[in-house]
């Protein structure tokens, strides 16, 4: 909308002046909400000397983050749906279930991290191919242009978005570093450890 100036205000029918004094009155109310945004997500890896300790699917490609713990991924030409082994991120999409306190950052930070980006997918055959909803299993590498890789998994649990979780009875690979992280979070009274 543009604003008339004040010379050509007088000239203008009654309704329009309103409306240009109303415009006045609104558009700073607008900006100001737009002042209390929510920082920037903090992406920086918890760790950059780690490297996948089984086979890994290179090049995969983010298309949709579902939830903080599950991604669409595209891989020659198909759409696979990955559940992140070891983590476990307030719920947001489950049906039947309500919004679970910091489930919307937690899926905020995936989506912020993951969309769009080339991913590796390292598997871990102690876990199994797929889960009973027939989801690939995996730890998901976040690739960076210079080649390097970073796990998004650890990042989570770093950053408070997601809790360490090993689900059966057999510890998962990257165990012992997401448990430190997560007590590490916790101590610090990041991400959810703080909100909930």
């Amino acid at each position: 909308m543009t604003l008339v100036p004040d010379a050509l205000a007088s000239r203008l029918p009654g309704a329009v002046r309103v409306l240009q004094a109303a415009a006045l009155v609104v558009i700073p109310v607008i900006f100001a909400g737009c002042a209390a945004a929510a920082p920037p997500l903090d992406l920086t890896p918890a760790r950059t000397d780690l490297v996948p300790k089984g086979d890994a699917v290179a090049g995969a490609i983010v298309e949709r983050v579902v939830d903080g713990d599950t991604i669409h991924v595209r891989i020659n030409g198909d759409d696979v749906t990955v559940r992140m082994i070891g983590i476990d991120t307030p719920e947001t999409v489950k049906p039947g279930s309500p919004v679970e306190c910091f489930g919307p950052e937690s899926s905020d930070f995936a989506k912020e991290a993951l969309t769009g980006q080339s991913v590796t997918l390292e598997l871990d055959v102690s876990q199994g191919d797929e889960d009973r909803y027939g989801r690939l299993l995996a730890y998901v590498w976040r690739e960076a242009p210079d080649g390097s890789l970073t796990l998004f998994n650890l990042d989570a649990v770093a950053g408070g978005y997601a809790r360490e979780r090993q689900y059966g009875s057999v510890p998962y690979a990257w165990k012992a570093e997401l448990a430190q992280a997560g007590l590490a979070a916790e101590a610090a009274g990041a991400g959810l450890w703080g909100a909930c």
